[in-house]
């Protein structure tokens, strides 16, 4: 069964830390584009960071310009997982944050390059 599975969501303070899991069944997470994206409400959907594999099968990482820095997505092959770690977080980082899976890349951080999405995880930062 194909499954994408968040957690490690919730609130915290600006400045502060929280890492992102999603446990993926059903196909391996190296053979496909792997991102995670957020949504605030009344926004569309953003792609935060994605990973894949690259060249002689090197993991590489892209991120939006608002997250660089901050964030580093990363992924564990053996156990199938790709975490989001996010650091110096921001109000305006808040949002429902998705993971996704796809293989047929438009671009690594457009939502169209993903078509298995997971049920989201909210993160919610105060000022």
């Amino acid at each position: 069964q194909v499954q994408l599975v968040e957690s490690g969501g919730g609130s915290v303070q600006a400045g502060g830390s929280l890492r992102l899991s999603c446990v993926v069944s059903g196909f391996p997470i190296s053979n496909y584009y792997m991102g995670w994206f957020r949504q605030a409400p009344g926004k569309e959907r953003e792609g935060v960071a994605a990973i894949y594999t690259g060249n002689w099968r090197t993991a590489y990482g892209d991120y939006a310009d608002s997250v660089k820095g901050r964030f580093a997505i990363s992924r564990d092959n053996a156990k199938n997982i790709v975490y989001l770690q996010m650091d110096s977080l921001k109000a305006e980082d808040t949002a429902m944050y998705y993971c996704a899976a796809g293989r047929s890349v438009v671009g690594t951080l457009s939502p169209r390059t993903y078509n298995i999405w997971g049920q989201g995880a909210q993160v919610t930062v105060s000022s």
